[in-house]
């Protein structure tokens, strides 16, 4: 699978041949031409795929059994029936991800330079399937078509935060399962946060045996005094998580670990208290929200850790890109705190954001030396971003590392200019449109829809450093996996539009049209839907 962080700036150069039309495919096709015919697959009818494209060919195999109750043989010969054709000259034309679709009478027929390619041939074959099949035919049947597609940005993610509430594995693989079905490949997986750590280190037991594990939760809001009087646990082994990698890579998605720090860091510090700044933690938070203590960053033995940590993360995970968060951190501890104020003035660091930044760099300086990229939340930018921190502590001298993936998030949308300017490589998730825990009332499908993740006005010669944009599924308040359903779905399928298709291609009604399709497949696998997801109550055309 391609490294993540080499994605290449796409260049549209490639003309747009129809208006946005009613395909049933989301992302909406770069380029579509309806032509005469149909091809019906039947029991006989043969995946021909060479050894490169076996994988490709066995996941298409299955998912026919899966969804179609279709068994076909593979062939590595010619002929004709389901044609996986890679031929590596079509990459300077299509990219690592794009990929050309025929259906006529004779063959279906999906050619790409690479086998990512081939995969999202597959999946847009997959969703014709749907589409043509809603009726209920007995003949599984694809409409006459040419479709030559290939994505806008190279990093289309959705996140889920299992630090609040653990979701389990199977909650895991049926999100990649729609995450591939709507071409988007990057799953941000948010694993360590104050209220939970749930993932597997070995080096360091506690942190799941005591990191893993909380009394109760609070509930009715932020503010809210509230519990739920019922405990919480749930963390990953390694072996379970290598058995989702291996399911996610089968799906062309790369899974970026997030493992939060300075701040958000409670659960570490209640396994190993002496990870804290404060001190006074010896239980795993029950609230939510930005709590006080972050890492003892003067400490040698918390670099020791983290590094100790990040290793570990980086042998499990095969991405060159490891998030640590950065966001919200508190500087409070940090200020009353005599061992980091003597830290500060012996290194020259005149504010807490100083402070930020050194740290931050010195992660990012063992990430490189161990081949990884380091990505954070744009706090690490050293920019005021929160009406609770005070504008003194702010005052930054410190230049953070310019190989940093920098995740925006919040604040002013000319800071990702400036940050592009400045040399910085983007992913674009302003809360405001990307935040699925949000409600419909703030966020409904087409203020999702809508979102771009390059600002306005921003110098074409600056285009490329956007790298795409993500939506994140935070969960303080969602403990159940119907609940982050109805947040999720169908959401997801805005932002993947987003993410893929240009912007010329994109159309709200036609979006909504395509959507049908997907709608009646979730409701029938049973995934809870909202009763309005948009300002207005969602009517079906029957």
């Amino acid at each position: 699978m391609k490294k993540t962080s080499i994605i290449l700036p796409l260049v549209l150069l490639l003309a747009i041949s129809v208006r946005s039309q009613n395909t049933g495919i989301i992302p909406q096709p770069l380029k579509v031409y309806k032509v005469k015919g149909s091809f019906t697959i039947k029991s006989n009818t043969p995946i021909i795929a060479d050894s490169a494209n076996l994988e490709n060919a066995n996941y298409l195999k299955e998912l026919l059994i899966a969804e179609h109750q279709k068994e076909l043989k593979i062939n590595k010969g010619g002929g004709n029936g389901i044609i996986l054709n890679l031929d590596p000259q079509l990459t300077d034309k299509l990219g690592d991800e794009g990929y050309k679709l025929k259906v006529d009478n004779s063959t279906i027929s999906i050619f790409a330079g690479t086998s990512t390619g081939v995969f999202y041939g597959i999946i847009s074959l997959q969703q014709l399937l749907e589409k043509d099949t809603l009726s209920k035919k007995a003949n599984l049947s694809v409409s006459g078509i040419n479709i030559e597609d290939r994505p806008r940005f190279g990093w289309r993610a959705f996140m889920l935060d299992e630090a609040r509430y653990f979701k389990g594995m199977e909650q895991v693989k049926k999100l990649l399962d729609k995450m591939a079905l709507l071409k988007m490949n990057v799953f941000h997986w948010h694993l360590t946060d104050d209220q939970g750590w749930r993932l597997e280190i070995k080096k360091y037991p506690k942190l799941t045996q005591v990191g893993s594990s909380r009394s109760n939760s609070q509930i009715g809001g932020w503010d809210s005094e509230e519990r739920s009087n019922a405990p919480h646990s749930g963390y990953y082994t390694q072996e379970q998580v290598k058995e989702i990698i291996a399911y996610a890579k089968k799906r062309q998605i790369t899974i970026i670990p997030e493992i939060e720090m300075p701040g958000h860091a409670s659960a570490a510090i209640a396994a190993y208290p002496w990870l804290g700044t404060i001190g006074e933690l010896n239980e795993v938070p029950t609230v939510f929200g930005k709590l006080p203590d972050s890492f003892n960053v003067s400490d040698p033995r918390v670099y020791d850790f983290l590094e100790n940590v990040l290793s570990e993360v980086m042998g499990l995970f095969p991405s060159n890109i490891i998030h640590i968060g950065g966001d919200e951190v508190k500087f409070d501890a940090w200020k009353s705190s005599e061992e980091i104020q003597d830290f500060m003035k012996e290194n020259g660091l005149a504010s807490p954001a100083d402070l930020h930044i050194f740290f931050t760099n010195r992660i990012s300086n063992y990430l490189n030396k161990n081949g990884h990229r380091m990505m954070g939340w744009n706090e690490i930018l050293g920019v005021n971003v929160h009406e609770w921190q005070d504008s003194m502590d702010m005052e930054v001298q410190e230049n953070l590392a310019k190989n940093t993936l920098i995740h925006f998030w919040k604040g002013d949308l000319d800071l990702v200019s400036k940050a592009v300017q400045e040399g910085y490589d983007i992913v674009n998730s302003y809360h405001e449109y990307t935040y699925l825990d949000y409600s419909y009332e703030y966020i409904p499908l087409e203020k999702a829809y809508g979102f771009e993740p390059i600002p306005e006005g921003l110098d074409k010669k600056y285009h490329g450093n956007i790298k795409g944009s993500g939506c994140q599924m935070w969960g303080e308040w969602i403990p159940e996996s119907k609940d982050m359903d109805k947040m999720v779905f169908p959401r997801l399928a805005a932002y993947a539009e987003v993410g893929w298709s240009v912007k010329a291609r994109k159309d709200y009604t036609v979006f909504r049209s395509n959507l049908k399709p997907f709608l009646d497949r979730w409701k029938e696998q049973g995934i809870t839907l909202p009763e309005k997801f948009e300002r207005i109550v969602f009517k079906e055309n029957r």
